[in-house]
This record gives structure tokens, sequence and C-alpha cells, in this order.
């Protein structure tokens, strides 16, 4: 146990080698499968209890290098979230070792993957999709596979190969030609995408201004002077303005500013109102602004308002998935608030958008998400398949400006332009800002904490990748398929426990049946 745990863990921390800012494009394809097929040889044959450990070591390897960004924020949310995402590979140990039992076991491998991916992506409270193994794919062959099957139909594919390898290594020759027509599959799978790669016809072009205005300071704190943040991205704006006047820089149709540009209610404010009025009414055309929105007492919204300058503050995006402990506090007054003092500073919980309706902007139907929104499909998914030309990122990431998170993020977003084979624009308030073209591409990016601002021609599509047509159902499909095979393997296994509970029990006579090796005998054999 002490071999395999040690074993896992290294599995884990070669697992968070495949993300920013190890990742080295080449070794993806490969270092995924190879950590699923660690994990898996690991903890197949093991009973639950010792699955649980071996995989539960894996998760510890991998999330606390992965997520290490976190102790931007503070080191108890490092080890608190890190440590909970950690049991998440435990219990997905547990299930390697139940479903490795039946027939055809690496595709139930495969499917159980994506059940916990989809499992801690949502839960608990709003969830953590980092680390999800699609996030991982950026610049490899097998993101091209991404706007066929999505991000949980990646994960799908390299689990299944990671599961594949393992049949290959150690398995009886029945299971090693299933893992060998399991990995023919994939490799067929992934050469045909890049074959054959996903493209729309245009059906348009629109031309986007994005502003990052930098954030003064330390540049890690948008509340730190969050008016000369505002006063920024109107200036950065202002002097567009001036440049579109002398014919340097095209005239956009319109202008996306970031999340957070305007870190107090633009409504209740007259400062950051007249402010957004004289970089609209100096463009002219409308602006996508990041605010921050007084809600009912106690509560806040973080939103996307298209700000038009004739008409003013029209349509609005809610974020859909505000963080856990960083925008919201769960169960607030309870001792779990108090006992750290971080907390004090999040005093109104922002409320859960639920828009699914893309925005209008200057006739552009706009797919927007704030942030964390762009790890999850919900929101891009909802507003892509309603009729979405386009799709804007609007991010702070000012708070993890001095790591990798930003780097991950960005990542992301990359694959979200490719999974929905829309451009994608990204307005950060001191980076990562960019331009993505439709296959994932980067047309134009900002430096770190600079003031900039990016004007780009892209093109419109409504054509709608088999991804997005699918939607839940390839997670829905798995999670169903992983209840079966649980339900399936549980059945032999109850009856073993059942039957070594005979033979151990006290006999009529006074003689005692085998004797056990203790309470982790039912559980451990095989």
């Amino acid at each position: 146990m002490l071999q395999r745990s040690v074993l896992a863990l290294l599995a884990g921390v070669a697992l968070a080698m495949a993300y920013e800012p190890f990742a080295v494009p080449v070794l993806v394809p490969v270092l995924v499968p190879l950590a699923v097929a660690a994990h898996t040889l690991l903890t197949r044959g093991l009973g639950l209890r010792r699955a649980f450990v071996v995989g539960l070591a894996f998760g510890v390897g991998f999330y606390y290098v992965h997520i290490y960004w976190m102790t931007t924020v503070a080191l108890a949310a490092w080890l608190g979230l890190s440590a909970a995402q950690a049991l998440f590979y435990g219990l997905l140990g547990s299930a390697v070792a139940l479903v490795s039992r039946l027939p055809l076991w690496p595709l139930w491998v495969a499917t159980a993957w994506v059940t916990v991916e989809v499992w801690r992506s949502g839960w608990p409270f709003s969830g953590m999709p980092w680390g999800r193994l699609g996030f991982a794919v950026v610049d490899t062959p097998v993101a091209a596979t991404l706007p066929y099957v999505g991000m949980a139909g990646v994960t799908f594919l390299l689990a299944l190969a990671g599961a594949a390898l393992a049949a290959l290594v150690a398995a009886p020759a029945r299971d090693r030609l299933v893992g060998l027509v399991a990995l023919g599959a994939v490799v067929a799978g992934v050469a045909a995408s890049v074959a054959l790669p996903w493209t729309s016809p245009s059906t348009g072009t629109a031309t986007v201004a994005v502003v990052q205005g930098d954030v003064p300071g330390p540049g890690n704190d948008i509340l730190y002077d969050f008016r000369q943040v505002t006063e920024n991205h109107v200036q950065a704006t202002v002097d567009l303005a001036a440049d579109v006047a002398a014919g340097l820089e095209p005239r956009p149709d319109f202008v996306v500013w970031p999340e957070n540009s305007t870190a107090t209610d633009p409504w209740r404010d007259p400062q950051t109102n007249a402010g957004i009025l004289r970089a609209t009414e100096a463009i002219g055309v409308p602006v996508l602004v990041g605010a921050l929105v007084d809600g009912p007492p106690g509560a806040v919204l973080n939103q996307g308002i298209v700000w038009d300058p004739v008409t003013g503050a029209g349509e609005r995006y809610t974020k859909r998935h505000p963080v856990a402990y960083g925008e919201f506090i769960p169960f607030r007054g309870t001792a779990l608030e108090l006992s750290f003092g971080d907390l004090a500073r999040i005093q109104r919980d922002m409320l859960v958008g639920t828009g699914k309706e893309p925005l209008s902007i200057a006739g552009t139907r706009v797919a927007d998400a704030i942030c964390f929104d762009v790890a999850y499909e919900d929101a891009i998914y909802d507003q892509v398949a309603r009729g979405a030309q386009l799709m804007s990122v609007q991010t702070s990431n000012a708070t993890f400006i001095f790591s990798d998170q930003v780097q991950q993020q960005f990542a992301m977003t990359r694959l979200r332009a490719l999974e929905t084979g829309r451009a994608t624009v990204v307005a950060s308030t001191n980076g990562v800002s960019g331009v993505i073209g439709a296959d994932g591409e980067v047309v134009a990016r900002a430096g770190l904490q600079e003031t900039e601002v990016l004007v780009e021609e892209l093109a419109l599509h409504e054509a709608l990748t088999p991804a997005v047509r699918m939607g839940r159902l390839p997670w829905q499909a798995a999670v169903v398929a992983t209840l079966l095979a649980l339900g399936a393997a549980l059945l032999p296994y109850r009856r073993a426990r059942r039957e070594r509970s005979r033979a151990t029990a006290p006999r009529h006579d006074g003689a005692q049946g085998p004797s056990r090796r203790g309470d982790d005998a039912m559980v451990d054999q095989p």
C-alpha cells in the first residue's frame, strides 16, 4: 500500500505537468493517458477502502500542484480546496476498483472519469472544474475533437486511452484485446478530427475593441484604487476614439471592458456613471461594461452591461457561477466563516445569474461569460445554442496576476472558442486580454499589467458544432453508464461479502469458521 500510494502521488504530480505553466503540447497526448493508466493500475484489484487511499494520494499529488496559485488568495484556501478535490480522486479510485472487474472495463473506467469530473464541477456549491482532463489539450491534436464531442467527450477519450494502456500492460489476453481496440478507436477518432477539422461558413464580420486598462498600485488588488481602474478604462476608450478619428485604428462596432472595470454600482455612483458616459460618447458605439451592481440588502450582482452612447444601459448578463468563499459565503454566520478572518472581506453575497439569451450588441449576438464561467459549459452552450455569433469573456484576474491561474484560464478560453466554433474576445483588467479565432488560435494578445487596446475584425458564425448540439448528453450518458456499471459490479461484490460473513460466523457446536484478518477483509478482498 505504501508503494502504491507513493507511485499514485507521483502520477498525480505528473498529470499536473500537462497543464500550464508546465505544459509541453507534444507530450500532453501521451502524459495524460499515462497518468490515467497509472491511476487505473494502482487502484485496480484493490478493495474499496484501499483503492480510495491510493486514489486520494493521486488527487493530492495532482491538485496541490495544479492549483498552487490559490495560495495568492490564502494558504488555507489552497489547503482546503485541494484537500476537498483530492477526495474525489479517492472516490474515483474506489469506482475504478469496482468497475475494472467487469467485461469491457476500460470503457467503464473512462465513463467513471467523466462522471467524477461532472460531479466535482458542480458540487458542492458551485463546484470546481479546474483540472478536467479536457482542459489540458490546447495546441495538441486532441483539441481537434472538441467541436465534435465537447469537453466531456475529450475527457472520455483521454481516460479511455489511459485505461486501454492499463489493460495492455497488466490484464488477461481478452482484456488486452479490448484495450487494443479501444486505443485504436481513440487514435482513429483523433486522426479523423485532425484530417477533417470542424469549420463553418462565416455569416459576416464584427470589429471589436478589447480594452485592458490596468490596475494601479500592486496590481493584484482591484479595490486598491477602484476609481482609478474605471478611469483607466474610460481614458483608454477615449484615446481609442482619438485614434479612430485620426485614422490610426478602424472604428469598432463595439467595445468590451473587463469584469470589475467598475467595482461600484454605475447607477448609484455619479462619478462612475459620468465616466462611462464620457467613454461611450467619445467612441460613439456600445461598450460592454463589467460592473458590480447592488442587489437586495446583503447581495451584489456581477454583470456585463451593454451601454449604448444614445440609449444608455440596456441588456445585461449576470455571472452564472460565483465562487464559493470568494464571492459568496455558504452558511453565513457559522463557525467556518468566523474562523477565517479573510472571509470578513466578503461582506455581500454574489447572486447567481440565470440568463440564457445572448446579448445583442450593435447588431451582433454575443455569448458573454464572466471569469470562472468559462470553466463551465452551461452558460456558454445556452447562449450559443440560442444564436450567439461571437463570444466574450470578461475577467478581472487581478488577484491571480502573479500566478499561473491566468495562463490556465486563457487556455480554457481558447478551448471554448474551438469547442463552440466562435471567435472570442477576452477582456481582463490587467491580463490576460486577447482575441481568439474560432479555431482556437490567438489572433492578438495584450501584455500583462499594461494599458492596451486590441482592435480586430472577427468572423461571425451561426452554425452549431456537434458538441453544442449534443449539449449535456455526453456527460449524462457517461453518468448513467457509470451508475449501471457500479451497480453491476456491486452485486457480486456484496454476494462475496455475505459468503465471507457466513464462513466466519460461529457454528452452533461452539466452533468457529476460518478467522478473519480484521474488518478490512470483507471490504478489501477482491
